[in-house]
């Protein structure tokens, strides 16, 4: 058994990026970086387990995946480091991040072979070009470019990390409290991505699959006579409402959870429970924002809708066209993909008794293609 446990840090929010997607969603084929990264890496059978911080918002959906531990992530690398590490048990560990994509085996097994040296092991780049700081040329002899993965003696790193102040790797935190560090030649393939540019500079990155992701919603509202009524986002006259947790636009909800189906992510009572009192009444376009915002986060790009609203009254013909521009809006996508039908069970069932309204929606995504960016 290996004494040897891997963190991959996945917990950021990517705001350096610049792009709607967060890096770590960025798809390789049909895997997520994260993943692309920590199935890479646990093919070289070095590590006894790897350990995948993860923002709260992206953990549930990261164990759709695989069986990697996941642990929620804190508001700084730091916070998502000490974190992981009451989950090791190992007596080494070795900490890497997620944006480090296309690391060798031959690098790993380099700073692997040092185990024991020192109390953290880190690799580093030299600097060719002169450097100034505060006015001042510095040996460029003198200057490493500290990369990680950097390879820890558990328990030192773990008492390293009880302090308040904020360091940016794991050997500043074990030479401040007094700890020692070893240094190891780099690889420039273990470059990290930072910004979008950088992803010219990694040649292990596949491009994303092109294939369409399809999902289907379905979902019913009885009639109620308390309150209005809203489809597809528009207010429909009517003398009557919807029996519903939120404003029971029974369309909205069935299109959520088609883009939920298409992208793997669950479903509308698991996002948004009717348990919970926040979405008492809520007005569900403000539902769609956030599945459309989350979507867009994990990596997927809507091609389009098609909603079939099943009512024996109200009639909505006059609504139909206001509807799909309403939520052309909020799906930011054309209004000539997002398709609204409208039709009767010709009075039969529950619908055609009218005491309801039943909705089938499709949805089509496909993945967001970073190669298509322009990356500068």
């Amino acid at each position: 058994m290996s004494d040897l446990t891997l963190i991959l840090l996945a917990a950021g929010s990517s705001s350096r990026f610049k792009l709607d997607v967060k890096k770590q969603w960025l798809r390789i084929d049909h895997k997520p970086l994260w993943q692309f990264v920590a199935d890479r890496l646990q093919k070289t059978g070095l590590f006894e387990k790897i350990i995948i911080t993860s923002s709260d918002d992206d953990l549930e959906f990261m164990k759709h995946y695989s069986d990697y531990i996941f642990i929620e992530g804190g508001q700084t690398r730091q916070e998502s480091l000490t974190n992981a590490l009451s989950h090791v048990n190992s007596e080494f560990v070795l900490v890497s991040d997620i944006a480090r994509s296309c690391i060798s085996e031959e690098f790993l097994k380099t700073i692997i072979s040092k185990k024991g040296e020192a109390d953290c092991i880190v690799p580093y780049l030299k600097v060719t070009d002169t450097v100034v700081y505060e006015d001042k040329t510095i040996d460029r002899e003198k200057v490493k470019r500290v990369q990680t993965p950097q390879l820890s003696k558990t328990s030192v790193l773990k008492k390293a990390l009880q302090t308040n102040e904020d360091f940016t790797d794991e050997s500043s935190a074990i030479v401040a409290s007094g700890g020692s560090r070893e240094f190891a030649l780099g690889e420039e393939n273990a470059h990290k991505i930072t910004f979008i540019h950088d992803l010219n500079k990694l040649s292990c990155l596949d491009k994303p699959s092109t294939d369409t992701l399809s999902g289907t919603g379905f979902d019913v509202h009885a009639f109620d006579d308390k309150g209005e009524m809203y489809l597809g986002g528009v207010k429909v006259d009517s003398d009557f409402g919807f029996k519903a947790h939120s404003d029971g636009d029974v369309a909205i909800h069935a299109l959520i959870d088609a883009l939920l189906g298409a992208a793997g992510m669950g479903d509308i009572g698991m996002m948004f429970p009717d348990s919970d009192y926040i979405y008492k009444g809520i007005d569900s376009k403000e539902l769609l924002k956030r599945v459309v915002r989350k979507i867009r986060n994990f990596g997927f790009i809507i091609i389009n809708v098609d909603i079939t609203i099943t009512a024996e009254t109200p009639r909505l013909s006059k609504y139909k066209l206001q509807m799909r521009k309403t939520l052309a809006k909020i799906l930011d996508i054309d209004g000539a993909r997002v398709n609204i039908k409208a039709t009767t069970t010709e009075k039969l069932g529950f619908i055609g008794r009218s005491e309801g309204v039943g909705v089938i929606a499709n949805a089509n995504l496909k993945y967001f293609n970073w190669t298509e960016e322009p990356l500068n």
